[in-house]
């Protein structure tokens, strides 16, 4: 049975929806606003890493991610002249999760099953449509305004949780800075049904390839082969999203004599900021609202919903077990340097590595990565840490 209290939640993505379900679950009324007029079919993150998958299955969800996903216990470190440099199996964290394994799943997956499953909690709504504008806030309460296609209409809450993106609402509203820096090439991303092992035997369904011209992560996702790639800032996007220069960048990584089908292309900017807050009185970031970062690794949404469960558990403390509002400071002091010293700095370099020219450095890093791959320790702590397991060991140790 649900109590009276009422948690906001503003943008219905993997984030929100993750968050809403999890306080709906603890009995507490929560209210989603969601912009656009149905779920976005968003297909840019696509990778559940261990400890996500684990706090899904707290929630009941993670079977039917894993059942509509590619379970990918395999990474590749590779590169493009070169051919494969090593290959890690995730079988070897096995006892620090449930889940031992990456799920490959386009993120939508997640937020539909999430939003069939709300229905069954009749104090949680999900309203479409609901364009947050501007809040308000006292020692009490906070109130939304939001524009829907008939009008203003206004919600109030015991509190709102903004996962409302980079763009966020809140966070302009509240005039918390986004410090950071935005990348000057646009990432691209091009996925082909055709099965790329066909060309290239060895391939990984996750494989981090490196070139100091051209560098790209391949990830293979259930109905299809994704590839992120740079692109050259001097190009327009009509000349990025032709179809036979789409077809001529697989090629460049899987060269076959017919031509791939390009089934899905787009082109987007990659900032790498972090809000100088999480919290401000009633109201908490959570996602990209708080924190946006390049997508080499797959931390962005993994984050991002380590964020909103984070949040959702000191709500629930707060609402149904009286705890004290300070938890939501310990929420921004367990959340934050996870984004600044962890996400950033680890995508950060992970892009500096893909993109590295100097040979003797490529080289001693192609070393130095069989070196880790022939030491079970070396091994094992790597996959800790680009599994992020240690970076929620690491949130749950602030006190």
């Amino acid at each position: 049975m649900a109590n009276k209290k009422h948690v906001i939640i503003a943008g219905a993505g993997p984030v929100g929806c993750s968050t809403a379900l999890a306080l709906a679950q603890a009995g507490i009324q929560v209210t989603i606003l969601e912009a656009e007029p149905e779920l976005l079919l968003d297909m840019r993150a696509s990778t559940f890493h261990p400890p996500t998958l684990d706090m899904l299955e707290d929630l009941g969800v993670a079977k039917e991610v894993i059942n509509q996903g590619l379970i990918t216990p395999k990474f590749q470190y590779r590169d493009r002249q070169d051919g494969l440099i090593a290959e890690f199996d995730m079988a070897a964290i096995s006892d620090h999760t449930n889940h031992p394994y990456r799920v490959q799943a386009e993120q939508y997956k997640l937020t539909r099953i999430i939003a069939d499953m709300l229905p069954a909690y009749p104090h949680a709504e999900l309203i479409y449509n609901a364009r947050a504008t501007s809040l308000e806030q006292d020692d009490s309460s906070v109130t939304v305004h939001y524009e829907m296609p008939d009008g203003p209409q206004s919600i109030t809450g015991d509190y709102l949780v903004a996962c409302d993106g980079s763009r966020s609402f809140a966070r302009k509203a509240l005039n918390i800075e986004f410090p950071g820096f935005t990348y000057p090439e646009l990432f691209m991303v091009v996925s082909t049904t055709d099965d790329i092992t066909e060309t290239v035997p060895d391939m990984c369904p996750v494989a981090y390839i490196t070139d100091p011209d051209e560098w790209c992560a391949v990830i293979r996702a259930p109905e299809m082969w994704r590839f992120l790639l740079p692109t050259d800032p001097n190009m327009s996007d009509e000349e990025l999203l032709d179809l036979d220069y789409l077809e001529s960048r697989i090629q460049g990584f899987a060269p076959k004599e017919a031509k791939y089908t390009v089934s899905h292309s787009t082109l987007y900017p990659v900032n790498q900021r972090v809000a100088e807050t999480y919290r401000i009185g009633k109201v908490m970031l959570a996602g990209d609202a708080a924190h946006v970062n390049n997508p080499l690794g797959g931390m962005g949404m993994n984050g991002g919903v380590h964020d909103g469960l984070n949040a959702a558990e000191k709500l629930i403390q707060i609402l149904n077990d009286g705890a004290s509002e300070d938890l939501l400071d310990l929420y921004d002091r367990q959340r934050r340097p996870i984004a600044v010293e962890y996400v950033q700095a680890q995508t950060i370099r992970n892009k500096k590595i893909m993109e590295e020219k100097d040979p003797a450095v490529r080289k001693q890093r192609q070393d130095e990565t069989r070196a880790v791959l022939n030491d079970p320790k070396k091994s094992h702590k790597l996959m800790m840490q680009v599994s992020m397991i240690n970076s929620i060991n690491k949130s749950n140790a602030i006190e």
